[in-house]
């Protein structure tokens, strides 16, 4: 195969070397393998795989004509050229390019205009504003999609580019590209019966990753893929050693990649963090000309990728073993910022807590409600990570034995086998690996119960039925409960009251209620308690909040908990992340 040399800086960058002219020539008398089943139009999500939850999903259930929920995803806008792949189409936030189409489907549009088939174009690029999908240590996370390419052929849709990849979290706190790491999941080019799956990492140009065309799968066939809905995901597998990433059309797996082929920084650097989820319809570009180019002549205008849904899924570290760390209150030495303990326990990867800066020792502590028979501890380092620490245990926060011990981390993602019996575990630092604080994405803690020791407040409220006064969109009262930091409830903009209530099941005694407010909080909100939904008391109560997360110290009982809000942070509605119930 001939390798044409190219080489374009930018965020996104594509195969522009993957193949060359002769096998695109070639690659026309090839005989693809037996057709694939394609995904019925309109499904419902996916039921999450054997081991796995649902992190986050969206089915695109909006009206007809009607652009996307800003709050959630976000239009990445401006010329093709800006993006470095050579690009010709200008990406818009218009209907015209992106939209629902009332029938639950997102549909990108490309759109030409004038005579010149190498100018005119419009389309439409959209990512998720959270940046928190990934799988933690010893953990897998899958990304997956329903989606049609475009209705094109070979004869007509020269130059058409659709893809469903996503971008590494540190890429958006300035690491720069590839060494952030990109994860392609669907790429079409030209109309071709085709799919590629690619992992861009380490330097550009050249490098261990051998970019800008990255390392992956080739051309693989996907008959019928402009005419039906096929499913396409990948797999960020963090269970096994070597880690892998594995890539499914239609439940086949048809391409995986080792850690192993590339150094261990490269990959830690590229894969072990969490990322963000794109969709783009483009036109021209490096990679269609490596397959012959276009648009031309023939290029047919209004071409469309319809994405029927999205769903993120995860499963816990531990072989699928319950994190019993997760949600369970969390305190730490000192915080920076906002970034509070819970936020290391929250089950997201893209969030953290921090110790204030320059400071030994630090430490972080996880009650885990009750005694457990503790085996093994996840650490997620951020970089600014610890040097010198130990895992330490405790029945009564007071008196504390340590478990693991060492003087020469060097941070990045830690699956420590134990053996240690508490209530409470702790990560104590004494020296740090940089001048700042010390910084955990997440703490994890498998374990079974045991080992004697006291206390029995757990989290209450996930999967508990859950009631609003008013709902937007799809956010209803069940995504505040259902355990996962990227859906949440939100009530109707611009009025007040609003509120939202958790059913408990029965009578209990409660003692704290945890709040993850998204930016349109509750500035006067109350914490009520009922036995019967009818009559209520408070337990809480304040004018002067200003959203983030909450952990609220509260006396009460009763089965129904309400937040009743008052006055808004914002013009919008109130939207909460999730709302925990503690107690007993």
């Amino acid at each position: 195969m001939l390798h044409p040399t190219m080489q374009v800086p930018g965020q996104r960058r594509r195969k522009l070397a993957a193949f060359g002219a002769v096998f695109a020539t070639a690659i026309g008398g090839i005989g693809f393998a037996a057709a694939v089943t394609a995904a019925p139009a309109h499904a419902a999500v996916p039921a999450p795989p054997a081991g796995f939850t649902l992190t986050w999903s969206d089915d695109f259930s909006g009206a007809a004509s009607t652009g996307l929920d800003t709050g959630t995803w976000k239009y990445d806008t401006g010329p093709g050229s800006s993006f470095g792949t050579g690009e010709i189409e200008t990406m818009t936030n218009s209907v015209a390019n992106v939209y629902q189409d009332g029938a639950g489907h997102l549909v990108l549009k490309a759109i030409h205009t004038g005579t010149e088939p190498g100018s005119g174009w419009t389309s439409g690029r959209v990512e998720t504003q959270a940046a928190t999908f990934g799988a933690p240590a010893g953990g897998v996370v899958r990304m997956e999609s329903i989606i049609q390419q475009p209705n094109v052929t070979t004869s007509n849709g020269a130059g058409y580019w659709p893809a469903f990849w996503m971008l590494g979290e540190p890429l958006r706190r300035g690491v720069g590209w590839p060494g952030s790491g990109e994860v392609d999941i669907l790429e079409g080019i030209n109309g071709r019966s085709s799919v590629f799956g690619t992992l861009h990492c380490g330097v550009n140009p050249g490098g261990p990753c051998n970019e800008s065309s990255g390392i992956g799968s080739g051309e693989h066939a996907c008959p019928g893929c402009q005419t039906g809905f096929h499913d396409y995901a990948v797999e960020i597998d963090r269970s096994t050693s070597p880690e892998q990433i594995r890539w499914y059309l239609d439940g086949n797996n048809y391409f995986t990649l080792p850690a192993s082929r590339v150094d261990a920084t490269t990959w830690a650097n590229a894969v072990d963090h969490p990322f963000f989820i794109i969709y783009d319809l483009a036109m021209g570009g490096g990679f269609p000309s490596a397959f012959g180019g276009g648009p031309n002549s023939t290029t047919v205008s209004g071409g469309t990728m319809v994405i029927d849904s999205v769903a993120v899924y995860n499963k816990a570290p531990g072989g699928g073993g319950t994190n019993i760390a997760q949600g369970k209150t969390a305190t730490s030495s000192s915080v920076t910022g906002n970034n509070t303990a819970a936020l290391a326990v929250d089950g997201s990867t893209g969030t953290r807590w921090e110790s204030t800066q320059g400071v030994d020792p630090q430490w972080i502590t996880v009650d885990l409600g009750q005694s457990y028979n503790i085996t093994s501890v996840n650490l997620s380092w951020e970089v600014a990570a610890a040097k010198s620490f130990q895992l330490q245990t405790s029945q009564d926060d007071s008196s504390w034995t340590s478990i693991y011990s060492t003087t020469s981390s060097t941070g990045g993602n830690q699956a420590l086998t134990v053996s240690g019996t508490g209530r409470y575990l702790r990560v104590y630092g004494t020296q740090r690996t940089t001048p700042y604080g010390y910084s955990l994405w997440e703490l994890g803690v498998q374990g079974t119960p045991g080992g004697g020791g006291g206390g029995v407040s757990s989290l209450l409220s996930r999967g508990k039925t859950a009631t609003a006064s008013s709902v937007t969109g799809n956010n209803t009262p069940a995504m505040a409960v259902d355990g996962a930091a990227g859906t949440r409830w939100e009530s109707t903009q611009g009025v007040d009251p609003q509120w939202l209530q958790l059913d408990l099941g029965g009578t209990h005694v409660i003692d704290k209620v945890v709040l993850s407010w998204e930016t349109a909080a509750a500035k006067d909100y109350t914490i009520q308690t009922s036995n019967d939904g009818s009559t209520w008391t408070t337990v809480y109560s304040t004018t002067t909040s200003t959203g983030g997360v909450q952990t609220l110290n509260v006396t009460g009982s009763g089965r129904y908990v309400r937040m009743s809000g008052t006055a808004r942070t914002t013009p919008y509605g109130y939207s909460l992340w999730e709302l925990q119930v503690f107690g007993r």
